[in-house]
């Protein structure tokens, strides 16, 4: 399955996988390997468990375009009904809705961003950290196609501030409240689109940018609307399709 160009492997669960198993997963694609493996398992009429590996084999506390995947993948193999449904991540409980319908048009809580306004100052640029259920670094540029992402996003991934290494975005703020970015994924590099950077960088450029939700935010891989619900959350509206 793929959400705007995030492409995974999803099994059905429960099931544990090691790394080895993870990487040939993801390899079994040749020059365009997965993103990451997805799997996901029955709990409930009306929740499922999440577990998430990066191509390198290493587990994820969560990610955000696969979950609108796993919404799918639940509804579509009648592990739920469609509707409203609870899933189960390593980064906490998460909401998700679809009516079956149209695919391009599924709700999913990402999370409670933590955002420090404390600029990080790495390789001669201001990195701002935030935490959505897993770790991100903000930066903002000028120009998306001379970002340098593939040259720093690794450094900064690996930086010793980060112990379990940081997804790194590179964020351009547009008009009428919309965000472009390119994002470096921690244990698998520069992918087509990251649902939790996405939802990070929103929040950056709400709390720095002067932005306000909602926000279209542009990816390589497409683009998704992202607010902030009642309940401290923010959601995040986008496709998720079989490939």
């Amino acid at each position: 399955m793929q959400g705007l160009g995030n492409k995974f492997v999803v099994l059905s669960g429960p099931l544990d996988l090691s790394a080895a198993e993870v990487i040939a997963y993801c390899k079994q694609f040749g020059d365009e390997p997965a993103d990451g493996v997805l799997v996901v398992s029955p709990l409930t009429e009306h929740s499922v468990k999440m577990k998430y590996w990066n191509a390198d084999g290493t587990l994820a506390e969560m990610c955000g375009n696969g979950l609108r995947c796993v919404v799918r993948f639940a509804i579509d193999s009648k592990m739920v009904q469609p509707g409203e449904l609870i899933v189960k991540t390593d980064a906490g409980d998460l909401k998700g809705i679809w009516d079956g319908n149209n695919p391009s048009q599924i709700e999913v809580q990402v999370g409670k961003a933590n955002v420090s306004t404390t600029p990080l100052e790495l390789f001669g640029k201001q990195f701002f950290e935030v935490n959505v259920g897993n770790p991100h670094a903000v930066t903002f540029v000028d120009d998306l196609d001379t970002a340098p992402v593939k040259t720093l996003g690794p450094e900064v991934e690996n930086n010793s501030r980060f112990p379990h290494r940081t997804n790194v975005e590179f964020v351009v703020v547009e008009g009428n409240n919309e965000i472009s970015l390119r994002t470096w994924e921690r244990g698998v590099g520069e992918t087509l689109a990251c649902g939790t950077g996405m939802v990070a960088a929103a929040n950056v450029a709400v709390t720095l940018k002067n932005k306000t939700f909602p926000l279209i935010v542009n990816v390589l891989g497409g683009k998704a609307k992202v607010w902030l619900d009642e309940a401290g959350y923010t959601r995040m509206i986008g496709p998720a399709e079989l490939v």
